[in-house]
């Protein structure tokens, strides 16, 4: 990114000189001398091991693309990024530049497949391993009508042997973990032995962590998103597997809606993945690395992240990307602080206007700071 041009995008800051008042958030200034500290983040980044599955954000299909990524590793350090789910069929044969490119700052980042062909998931594991994603995630949990006509995702749990030889095939082919998603039981296949008797198969095949939704699948009757509700949840099953095996990582989903949860949660498993509450929610990716991987507490400024994101939202708009298809992942950062609607509003509605560019998000913060001062300058009265 240009510096002088940044100059120019960030100068709409300078009219609010004031610092905030408003609990994390405060004003930026941005200068020559300060412009480094809104670079990406691959120069200051150093990727974690993958086996540290400790904290993770799902994949989720239409959300957790390379942009998301991008944005959520601004937020975060520690956490594990996946894929959306990607076929093995496309990968094979269709743009595997399209499906598998990445950003190399978006690591430790693991690639989600769907499929049941053994050979063919090798060939797809052995070409995203050759893309440097850290590891090879299996998806036995989708419920979705489409997935399961494709005949994988969640029904694949009728047939452990056929995922231990998708398995087997796969780690014969790469050198990155590969691990298995699932959930503890579909249809009435739901008991704690047919679960057992799965996860027991699967990690004959070497499979050696297992990420799994507390909730058993039903694949006729139900939508994806009644799949992600209806069915209870049941985490002492989740639990029980951990203690049955310890040898296993067990990684705890669905449901969990905050860090405080999380944190209840390892007290039994090795790891916690959240999904749609860390999306829709994304500031509280900020807290994850002081409160799950013993870093100090950083700030809680969206401001940063904000400015550290122009880089490459230039980047990317010079490479014919539109903005919307970036900043639609940033809207939820802000919630609950004077002038948050406001700046969501902004994201919204100018990015999709022809010609949009960086500055939609510098004025975005600008009305977000200009909302936080006016609020400090005129506190609420209170009543008497």
């Amino acid at each position: 990114m240009q510096v002088g041009r940044a100059l120019k995008l960030f100068s709409r800051l300078a009219r609010w000189s004031a610092l905030s008042t408003t609990p994390g958030l405060r004003h930026v200034t941005v200068s020559r001398d300060n412009l480094h500290t809104f670079q990406s983040p691959e120069l200051s980044r150093i990727p974690m091991e993958f086996h540290k599955h400790r904290f993770s954000v799902a994949p989720m299909m239409d959300w957790t693309d390379r942009h998301c990524r991008y944005f959520h590793r601004l937020l975060t350090r520690h956490a594990l990024l996946y894929t959306e789910m990607v076929t093995s069929a496309a990968i094979i044969h269709g743009k595997r530049e399209k499906l598998l490119g990445f950003h190399p700052a978006e690591r430790p980042v693991a690639l989600q497949l769907g499929g049941s062909d053994p050979a063919e998931l090798a060939k797809a594991a052995e070409i995203g391993a050759a893309f440097g994603y850290d590891g090879i995630n299996l998806n036995v949990g989708c419920p979705s009508d489409r997935v399961q006509a494709g005949r994988f995702g969640a029904c694949l749990m009728a047939e452990p042997a056929l995922v231990a030889d998708c398995v087997a095939a796969m780690r014969g082919a790469v050198s990155v973990p590969v691990t298995v998603k699932c959930r503890i039981g579909i249809d009435n296949q739901d008991s704690e032995a047919d679960f057992t008797r799965f996860i027991e198969t699967v990690a004959r095949a070497g499979c050696d962590t297992f990420i799994v939704h507390a909730r058993k699948a039903w694949l006729s009757g139900l939508s994806p998103r009644q799949n992600r509700e209806v069915p209870p949840l049941d985490y002492a099953r989740v639990y029980r597997l951990k203690a049955a095996r310890p040898d296993l990582t067990v990684v705890i989903n669905g449901g969990i809606a905050s860090l405080d949860e999380a944190e209840a949660h390892l007290a039994h498993v090795d790891g916690v993945m959240l999904g749609r509450a860390a999306y829709q929610n994304p500031a509280m990716l900020m807290e994850v690395d002081s409160r799950l991987f013993g870093e100090p507490q950083g700030a809680s400024d969206p401001a940063p992240i904000l400015m550290g994101m122009m880089p490459y939202v230039e980047a990317e708009l010079a490479k014919g990307e539109r903005l919307p298809a970036i900043t639609r992942h940033m809207v939820g950062l802000v919630q609950g602080v004077p002038g948050a609607r406001a700046f969501r509003r902004h994201l919204t509605e100018v990015a999709i206007r022809r010609g949009a560019g960086p500055e939609v998000i510098t004025d975005a913060l600008a009305l977000l700071q200009h909302a936080a001062a006016a609020a400090a300058a005129y506190p609420p009265v209170a009543a008497e």
